[in-house]
């Protein structure tokens, strides 16, 4: 059986969790391979409807086992709430374990990331506040405190006054705050650690036995390719890869065992945050997508960034991820519109551009070049077959495959999981 990376392809918020616990229910493991309670997957199925952050969207198959991977940065104290929450609604999660190896947000990271977005002041990137950004900079400083560390609380003291020290006078000296109990952090932390030991494992094992036994796996993936911090719109990005190759890395799982890479877009797209937007659409349709779509932020509220389909990054985002098909979300919200318009270049001072550029500087002066598409004005979120769909809707979809260079697999004309269209098979 495959191993299916289900990424992201825009700007994030294009409806991965709906994908994810769709395909799941074929599934046998489903990892989620990066970012942190930054993220926000709405599913809505059966059991109900659920806001997951850092629980992967397979925790309501019966079938599937799920893994928080290393590459996650994780909020212990977000993760054990989500487990109750979803516990008190009838949600078994025994099946949910926690790479050893996953870097944890503390207390000093969340300080940290208001603090430091503050600073910024009219540049700011836009970030959660979450603690994500903090305790990535943290990991690649050799600085980050692992899941693995709760389990010895001896090693987990000695480590943790070490780092406390050097952020306390960071916290005192440049911000002029009081500093930070390790006492008071030392006994929540091995709390958590006490909680979540059953949950905390060596994930790459479980993994292999998996795919030794020909099971399938999906790799879950947060945010969107677009956010990527080093082929995204930088410094505008987050803070972990959400691209196919950040699926091996925060996974454990080797390039080799991938099958198929599904990357799921919007039939239009959606920004959450600061940084260019070329389509972005700042009138009466754009507040219209936004109502009609209830498009606020799963993890903030916020209110998200509308615009027309950008198939310059489509094309960007397929170039760096390989998608070997794609799945279509929220195409049934553009059902009331007469006409649909499509970006398929740029213009940058009197040139056209064709390529998705590096800098952000270039990206913010780009106007987008549409192509006008007809719309079909009629409900489709009962239609189960594509060809079932209206004339001009099939025709978006064609001309999206075209401009992408990928072919469309789903459809989704709902938000529920059975508001799906299959088009070509996935697997």
């Amino acid at each position: 059986m495959p191993v299916i990376a289900i990424i992201g392809a825009q700007w994030g918020d294009e409806g991965k969790g709906k994908v994810v616990d769709l395909l799941a229910q074929q599934a046998d493991v489903v990892v989620r391979f990066s970012g942190g309670d930054n993220a926000g997957h709405t599913v809505i199925n059966p059991a109900g409807e659920f806001k997951l952050h850092l629980v992967p969207s397979g925790i309501f198959s019966p079938r599937v086992t799920c893994i928080i991977g290393n590459g996650v940065a994780v909020n212990p104290a977000v993760l054990i709430g989500e487990i109750d929450t979803l516990n008190e609604r009838h949600v078994d999660t025994r099946r949910l374990f926690v790479s050893d190896r996953a870097n944890l947000i503390m207390p000093y990271h969340i300080l940290l990331d208001g603090l430091e977005e503050d600073a910024r002041g009219g540049k700011a990137i836009g970030t959660t506040r979450k603690g994500i950004g903090p305790a990535y900079a943290d990991k690649a400083a050799r600085l980050g405190i692992r899941a693995g560390d709760l389990l010895d609380k001896e090693a987990f003291l000695e480590r943790l006054h070490h780092i406390l020290d050097a952020k306390n006078k960071i916290l005192t000296k440049i911000y002029g705050l009081s500093p930070l109990s390790l006492d008071e952090v030392y006994q929540q932390y091995c709390q958590y650690g006490e909680r979540l030991a059953p949950n905390i494992r060596e994930t790459t094992a479980i993994l292999e036995e998996a795919l030794n036994k020909e099971k399938l796996v999906l790799l879950e993936g947060a945010q969107g390719a677009l956010l990527d911090p080093d082929f995204g719109t930088y410094p505008y990005t987050t803070s972990s890869s959400p691209l196919v190759a950040g699926g091996c890395l925060g996974s454990g799982v080797s390039p080799k065992r991938i099958n198929r890479i599904l990357g799921i877009f919007k039939a239009y797209c959606t920004r959450v945050g600061e940084g260019p937007f070329p389509t972005e659409l700042k009138d009466a349709t754009g507040n219209m997508i936004r109502e009609r779509a209830h498009e606020y932020g799963t993890t903030t509220g916020r209110p998200r960034r509308c615009g027309w389909f950008d198939a310059v990054a489509a094309r960007f985002s397929h170039r760096i991820n390989g998608y070997t098909g794609t799945a279509i979300t929220r195409l049934d919200i553009l059902d009331t519109l007469p006409t649909l318009k499509i970006c398929v270049a740029y213009k940058v001072d009197g040139k056209v551009l064709n390529d998705f550029p590096a800098s952000v500087t270039t990206l913010a002066k780009c106007q987008p070049i549409y192509e006008d598409i007809p719309g079909w004005q009629t409900p489709i979120s009962h239609i189960r077959q594509f060809n079932k769909l209206p004339l001009n809707a099939r025709n978006y979809i064609k001309r999206l495959e075209e401009l992408i260079s990928c072919p469309v697999n789903l459809i989704c004309v709902g938000a529920e999981r059975e508001q799906t269209i299959q088009k070509s098979p996935v697997l």
